[in-house]
């Protein structure tokens, strides 16, 4: 499984970005799961939202509920991640990725199995 990420850039607070994460077919698979992740300099990677494959259903951390969203297309093998209201608190590296098991209780880095490289997202 391939996961490549897109979208990041340099936005003022306040701004809106949409980040896209694209992947391989996933045809072994009908129950998977997809989450957004970011890491800022000299901090942990933390969850920011995931969604299930087969149902649709979302997961939001609390520190984004309410300013982002995620969806899919599946189509498309496209995962989106609209972030609005930005603030300096969601500077940092966004990575996405894929639990084949589907979707965890919580949204841990440990619980996702494949992993993009990462897309910058600076705001000031």
């Amino acid at each position: 499984v391939q996961l490549v990420e897109s979208g990041g850039g340099s936005v003022q607070a306040g701004g809106s970005l949409r980040l896209s994460c694209t992947t391989s077919a996933l045809t072994y698979s009908s129950t998977y799961c997809m989450g957004w992740f970011r890491q800022a300099p000299g901090k942990e990677r933390e969850g920011v939202a995931m969604i299930d494959s087969r149902i649709n259903s979302t997961y939001y951390d609390d520190s984004v509920k309410g300013r982002f969203a995620i969806s899919r297309d599946n189509s498309k093998n496209i995962m989106y991640l609209q972030m609005s209201d930005l603030t300096v608190e969601d500077t940092g590296m966004y990575f996405c990725a894929l639990d084949p098991g589907g979707c965890p209780t919580w949204l841990r880095v440990k619980d996702f199995d494949y992993w993009g490289r990462g897309t910058q997202v600076t705001v000031s």
